[in-house]
């Protein structure tokens, strides 16, 4: 598993090739994650994957999976994401009734807990508890759909996660999804964000690895800039 320091790259599978999925996955060895959007066309506008479908990711994928669930009740769907092997799970602040005893029991199976925020969701509740969750995904467009641009205006609430994490000493990652490309990824991480969800600037490109490698390099010298 990356280090808590690092700069992470996770792409999403909802740009790759569905109908070549291990093809696809196989040619992002160099991601930190897979990215795995599950969606309930309730929670969110669209209809993706469900545990099956992640289960068969998670028996070709090279790299460990990022599972986001963009559903209702996931203090009772998400911990079968867990116990399918899926190494971090993510669930949404506005969706979960309990989001502090989720968080637990995703660590309890033995999972990394995540928690998500939408663009318009305040973060200042999470502050005292940032250590109950080993990551917070600031949502950079609006959940649902892949493809969308990149919301600068959401750049604030990652920042005040950022200082309040390094206040209080905490190693929780601070994600972002949405938009996320070459021309977007240095004000992130300028922002704070170590870990960075990518879909079509990976799997849009010839060389999805190279990609990863590229976005990489600009995450790392911006995130360098802004820990100085």
């Amino acid at each position: 598993m990356p280090a808590p320091n690092d700069v992470r790259i996770n792409p999403s599978i909802l740009a790759a090739d569905f109908v070549n999925m291990a093809a696809s996955l196989a040619r992002i060895p160099g991601a930190d994650f897979v990215h795995v959007d599950v969606m309930d066309n309730h929670f969110v506008p669209n209809l993706t994957f469900g545990p099956q479908m992640v289960e068969g990711v998670q028996s070709t994928s090279p790299v460990p999976l990022d599972v986001h669930l963009m559903i209702d009740d996931p203090d009772r769907w998400a911990p079968g994401y867990a116990e399918l092997g899926a190494a971090s799970v993510t669930f949404h602040l506005e969706a979960a009734k309990d989001p502090i005893a989720l968080a637990r029991r995703l660590r309890d199976i033995g999972a990394r807990a995540g928690v998500a925020v939408k663009p318009h969701t305040p973060v200042d509740s999470l502050f005292e508890h940032l250590d109950e969750f080993d990551q917070i995904l600031v949502m950079t467009v609006e959940p649902g759909f892949g493809g969308q641009s990149f919301m600068p205006e959401t750049m604030p609430k990652l920042s005040a996660l950022a200082v309040e994490a390094r206040r209080r000493g905490s190693e929780v990652w601070l994600q972002v999804d949405g938009g996320i490309s070459e021309s977007t990824i240095a004000h992130a991480a300028e922002a704070g964000a170590d870990t960075f969800v990518a879909g079509s600037a990976v799997f849009g490109s010839d060389d999805p690895d190279a990609a990863i490698a590229s976005l990489r390099a600009l995450a790392t010298e911006h995130s360098h800039r802004h820990s100085r």
